[in-house]
């Protein structure tokens, strides 16, 4: 497969490219072109051209064009569902219905930028009783859209749907291990009308593609779903440009269960939210604080739920779980697992790795304030670190002691103690009776803290991927002079 830069099918100016794998069998898909710096510089060079025309393009336009990929994309949904099951291990299921709110995402940008509306000021300061003043939101320009491999193909839409729908032109940075997708995706919008100076994709190392995205003085805005890591350095060299930066990043979410729960919804729901996708979830329950009156009936059920799921091929339609993106980050989860075991935690079930890129459901129990687990060490993988609470406060303390701050899901019948829990909580969304493993498209997502800047969704996206400039006609309800 090929890189898009400015509307050809495009290989590295110096022949390099990289291999992408089937996670879960490990066995060779396609090649990529790794791209050299030149290669990034002409897809910007191409994308500040594309800017003006698709600026000027009217919304009713950009709207219809956005609307007919994402019919294209409804229409090949079987077809991408198998690529971006077979690039990553994601379960089939849920591989679809990414694809799905991939279709969604175009609609509701396009449906949103229709309705985006500025403002008109009153005459309320003394002096300006006879100007009008009016805003319009204009475009950034040109938008970096960096993308993460565990949602791929949906977490990228969101950036570039909402900045087309914008009038920016936009380049996309594909995650490498699994950018196959997401390139057939894109592929599909230019077929649908897109021009190809604005809409371009350029894959590679993050240290090359990304840093001369961040660093240019071509690029308007970037927008990074990531690690923390990654984050503060795409920021660090954003701000020699002062270019604007949205950042959704880490996080080690709570999971607060109180004595009063539904307990058997309580189990559900915190091992459907842990294990989807494998455990490697932006926004998954990570730390289960449970009351110490139903701990011993929560780690029961949840090993027993855990012990029901079917481990297989993730093209079948009835594997519940499949596996990690690769064996380095299933390594990764092991290491973890073994660093929190060696502060003192106790293993109840799983620590298992096997044929390379799958890790067991793994609960741990004993994890307590000042491990890692319980603080700021997220584990990407499908581990259940269970922490013990006596005390409402106790568990707000052990929920925001941590320099993340995504999403949050309380379990209580008490419905003042869920609002009240929900309103101390450090964090950007609270989900009251199931997991914070939650996404709604028109919710403005985001996080607190060391988790990111900015917030995605339909409701807010346009506002982030525009400018907002004030019109002045200055006296220009005063009478005409006799």
């Amino acid at each position: 497969m090929k890189m898009h830069i400015d509307g050809k099918q495009s290989d590295a100016s110096d022949g390099a490219t990289f291999a992408v794998l089937n996670s879960a069998t490990q066995e060779f898909i396609d090649t990529m072109p790794r791209a050299t710096e030149r290669d990034v510089q002409t897809a910007i060079t191409a994308a500040r051209a594309g800017k003006r025309i698709w600026a000027a393009t009217p919304v009713h336009e950009r709207a219809r064009i956005l609307m007919a990929c994402a019919d294209a994309v409804d229409a090949r949904r079987e077809e991408l569902a198998r690529s971006l099951s077979t690039e990553m291990g994601k379960i089939i299921r849920e591989a679809r219905s990414e694809i799905r709110v991939c279709a969604q995402i175009l609609r509701g940008f396009a449906e949103k930028a229709g309705h985006h509306y500025g403002q008109t000021m009153t005459d309320y300061q003394i002096g300006a009783e006879n100007d009008i003043i009016f805003t319009r939101r204009e475009p950034l320009g040109v938008v970096a859209c960096i993308s993460p491999f565990n949602y791929p193909v949906e977490l990228c839409t969101q950036k570039f749907a909402a900045a087309l729908a914008a009038g920016n032109a936009v380049i996309v940075k594909p995650a490498s291990d699994n950018p196959l997708t997401l390139m057939k995706v894109i592929g599909i919008c230019l077929s649908r009308g897109v021009p190809g100076n604005v809409l371009q994709a350029v894959t590679g190392s993050g240290a090359v593609v990304g840093g001369v995205l961040a660093n240019s003085a071509g690029i308007d805005a970037i927008s990074l779903t990531g690690s923390t890591e990654v984050g503060v350095a795409i920021a660090g060299h954003a701000a020699k440009t002062l270019k604007r930066v949205f950042l959704e990043l880490g996080g080690n979410d709570p999971y607060i269960v109180f004595d009063d729960a539904e307990l058997e919804l309580a189990i559900r729901d915190a091992v459907s939210g842990r294990v989807q996708n494998a455990g490697q979830t932006c926004c998954s329950p990570k730390r289960f604080l449970v009351h110490k009156p139903v701990k011993e009936a929560f780690v029961k059920g949840v090993i027993e739920q855990i012990g029901k799921l079917r481990h297989g091929d993730p093209l079948d339609d009835t594997t519940d779980f499949g596996s990690l993106i690769s064996p380095r980050a299933a390594e990764e989860v092991q290491s973890q697992v073994e660093q929190t075991i060696s502060q003192g935690a106790k293993l109840l079930c799983g620590g298992r790795l096997y044929d390379k890129t799958y890790y067991a459901p793994t609960v741990l129990d004993r994890v307590r304030s000042g491990m890692d687990a319980a603080g700021d060490l997220e584990i990407f993988g499908p581990v259940f670190p269970i922490i013990e609470f006596s005390t409402e406060d106790e568990a707000v303390a052990i929920a925001n002691a941590t320099r993340y701050g995504l999403q949050a899901g309380v379990i209580t019948r008490d419905m003042g103690r869920a609002m009240r829990v929900a309103s101390r909580l450090e964090c950007g969304g609270v989900v009251v009776n199931s997991s914070g493993n939650y996404r709604h498209l028109d919710q403005p997502f985001g996080g607190y803290k060391m988790t990111g800047v900015g917030r995605e969704g339909v409701s807010v996206t346009l506002n982030e991927m525009t400018q907002e400039k004030s019109y002045i006609l200055k006296n220009i309800l005063r009478p005409p002079r006799s």
